[in-house]
């Protein structure tokens, strides 16, 4: 929840940029590479490196840092 955040539109267009770029399945990977299930609003989506847009790398990247 980004509601109280003072970047909050950041955050929700980033949000609504990985979701058009992201697969409805899990994609397959590559050996001791990470999977990712990125979920916002209800809706789900997935990622695997090393395949990842520049967007889903900041929006993980981003809450990572964050501790989420």
């Amino acid at each position: 929840d980004t509601s109280a955040r003072p970047d909050d539109r950041e955050w929700q267009s980033l949000a609504e940029r990985v979701l058009a770029s992201g697969r409805p399945t899990p994609p397959a990977g590559v050996p001791d590479g990470f999977a990712y299930e990125i979920t916002v609003d209800g809706r789900t989506v997935y990622a695997a490196d090393p395949r990842l847009t520049e967007e889903q790398r900041e929006l993980i990247t981003r809450v990572l840092k964050e501790g989420a």
